[in-house]
Formats: structure tokens, sequence, C-alpha cells
């Protein structure tokens, strides 16, 4: 997994605080925490019109299709221009909601240059029904241009019912895969190299072929824009839940080395500090990677259909929904009697000579440690019930 800080950084944040300079060390720690949340990621959304592009781009956002900020869908063709939509908690994650294929009077390659297909990291072509000839035109186009196409054939529940109207006995096991089998073919028969396709009910994302979607990505997109599409995806298993956790978890020991190098400095003060700026942001990373602030649960709520009430009543964490301040994360240290202890006795030994700067090291190591690990299992423990709740489940999936 990548790490927020890498080794250049990590050498400037270890000279500014070899030179007692504390302000430095944390603007640079501040710097790649907002780095590591800023990483673009460009995701370009096209199809034939009325197919559910922007229902898909409301989706994959966790808002409603009825939020303010949603991408308007109806009937007809709603989308005639490149329309721009950042996800509400990493506004470097944007979904550009294209116009409809069959709606513009260009040849496929006319179209993605009208598009700008330079600026995205890979398409996704979406269709309600089988894929279409300008589906084939495009995915080979995008193909020619060395970049990565995902065919999505939305609105499977709706086909899935109409199954179950008209026949007894469904296989819908069988159905889901002859219907992906046929749009392979059918793209392989065209000329279209290795397409990969996916099921995808818009309302229902934790069903068929989207978490399926979202591990193809994850391993084929660059490492460095790995966890910024995992932590924009929408909560809808607990595998990508405790996926979420298992970067975050990975990045501790980081952040524990940066702490005991602020224990070596003489300066009273100084560790705490640089402790508390690190650890405020670093929760604030957790909170809206799980999803659990204000907004994203509001969101959760309204397009879910469960009451905002019943969301927030199995939140159990003093830090979910909350601002996470300096004044809010000491309370929580002071709270815990270990911690505490070993802050102030990371105080004290910091100013014996030699062996207490070594014993101060190991014990801010301990504590930034022990603090995010906590954090981090109180919040994603939230983020499961949360998940749960939404989904009506009452025991582990």
């Amino acid at each position: 997994m990548s790490n927020p800080v890498d080794k250049k950084s990590a050498e400037e944040i270890k000279k500014a605080l070899q030179n007692n300079n504390q302000a430095a060390a944390i603007a640079k720690v501040k710097e790649c925490l907002e780095k590591a949340k800023n990483t673009p990621l460009n995701i370009a959304i096209t199809g034939e019109s009325g197919s559910g592009k922007s229902s898909f781009v409301n989706g994959f956002r966790g808002i409603d299709d009825s939020d303010d900020n949603a991408a308007p869908t109806g009937c007809v063709e709603t989308t005639t221009q490149v329309a721009k939509y950042p996800h509400p908690s990493y506004p470097n994650v944007t979904l550009w909601d294209l116009p409809g294929v069959g709606t513009m009077k260009f040849q496929a390659s006319q179209y993605l240059q009208y598009v700008g297909f330079q600026k995205y990291d890979f398409f996704i072509i979406i269709s309600e029904t089988r894929f279409r000839e300008n589906d084939v035109m495009l995915a080979k186009e995008i193909q020619r241009l060395g970049k990565t196409f995902y065919f999505i054939r939305s609105k499977i529940d709706n086909d899935l019912q109409a199954m179950k109207r008209s026949k007894k006995n469904v296989n819908e096991e069988g159905i889901l895969a002859q219907i992906r089998e046929n749009c392979i073919g059918g793209f392989q028969n065209a000329g279209v190299s290795s397409p990969k396709v996916f099921l995808v009910s818009r309302f229902d994302l934790h069903l068929y072929d989207f978490p399926l979607l979202q591990q193809t990505l994850e391993k084929e997109l660059p490492e460095h824009k790995r966890d910024i599409l995992l932590f924009a995806m929408p909560n809808i298993s607990l595998e990508v839940i405790n996926k979420k956790k298992k970067v975050f978890q990975d990045q501790i020991s980081t952040y524990a080395f940066i702490s005991a190098g602020g224990a070596v400095i003489p300066l009273p003060g100084a560790s705490v500090a640089l402790d508390l700026t690190m650890l405020v942001m670093v929760t604030i990373q957790y909170i809206t990677g799980f999803s659990l602030d204000e907004g994203s649960v509001k969101r959760l709520s309204t397009s879910c259909g469960v009451p905002l009430s019943d969301l927030k009543s199995v939140l159990t964490s003093p830090l979910a929904l909350k601002k996470i301040t300096p004044d809010l994360i000491t309370k929580l240290l002071i709270g815990c009697t270990s911690t505490a202890a070993m802050l102030a006795a990371e105080e004290g030994l910091r100013f014996i000579p030699l062996i207490g700067t070594a014993v101060a090291a190991t014990l801010s190591y301990k504590v930034t440690e022990k603090a995010l690990q906590t954090f981090l299992d109180m919040i994603a423990d939230d983020a499961q019930k949360v998940f749960r709740k939404a989904l009506g489940l009452t025991t582990s999936v």
C-alpha cells in the first residue's frame, strides 16, 4: 500500500526536527497528508443516451439523484456537454459525465477528441441493454489510443425482475452469467480485445458486479491512485471497509516514527504539538475515508431510505460525526490512563541527556501508535455498524 510520507519527505521532516524547527516539520507533515488526499483521479462515464450514466455518477459518489449536487437524470438525454462532478469528500476524484455517444454527430475518434480523452485515467461505457454499435466503435478507439475501458451493463435488476415475472423458476446466477458472456463475446467478435464487463444496479451497488468492478480498478490503477479510489468508493461491503482499514493501518508506523523524531527535541511542548497536529489530521482522514462525517451520513440516509436518527443510533465512538480538534484528541488521550502516563513520562525524559531522549522517543512512538490504532479501530467498527444498519442487517455478513 502507498505511504503518505515518502523517503524524501521523511528526511525533510527529520532534518527540521534536528534543527529544532518544529513549525517546518509540522508544515511538511500537513503537506504530505494533504497530498495523499488530493491525488487526482479522473473517470470518464459515457454511453448511449438513457443508459443510466448520470445515475451511475451519483451512485459512485454516494449521493441520491435528488441531491443538489447530483448529475441530472431523466428518460431523455440530459447531458449535451461534458459535465464535471467532483466527489463530495475527495474533490480531486472527479467523474466526468460525457454526452451520449449516439447524440453526437462525430465518429468515435472525433468524439474522444471533443471530450478531451487525454485527461481521463480510464473510461466506463454504460449500456442499459446489450452493447450497441457506438459502444463497440468507442471501445476500439479507446484501446487504440492506449486507454482502458470498462463496460457496465446497467439496470440489471430490471432485467432480472422482468425474467421473474415471465418465468416461474429463474436461475438468477445462470441469467447473469449468460448476459455477461453475451456481452464479452459480442465485443470480442467485433474486434475488441479483452473486454471487461460488469453487471450493475445503480440502486444496489453492493449486489451483482460492482464489488468486482472495485476490485478490478484497484488492481489495474497505478499504485499512487489505488488508495484514493478505495477511499472515494462508497462502503458497498464489509470487505471494502476492511480494505480501507488495512491501508490506514499500514501507515500508522510512519506516523509513529515521525512522532518519535519529535520527542528528541529539547524544547517544552514540541513533541506534543507535533503529535497533536498529526493525530488530528490523520483522524480526520479516518472519518472521511470511512464516510462518518455529518455530510456523508446524511447522504447515506437519503440514498438508502433509512432515517438519519437510525444510522446515528448505532454510532458508539466519540469521534464519529464530531469536529476533530486538538482539544478532543487531548481529552481522549488523557482519558486513557496508560497513554496519559506515557505522555507525562515522555515530557520529563526528553530533558535527560542521551538516555532520556532515546527513551522519550520510544514512548512517543508507542503513544502515537496506540492512539491511532485505537482511533482506527473505533471508527472502522462504527463504519461496519452503519453499513449493516443501512442494509437492514443485524448480523455479520
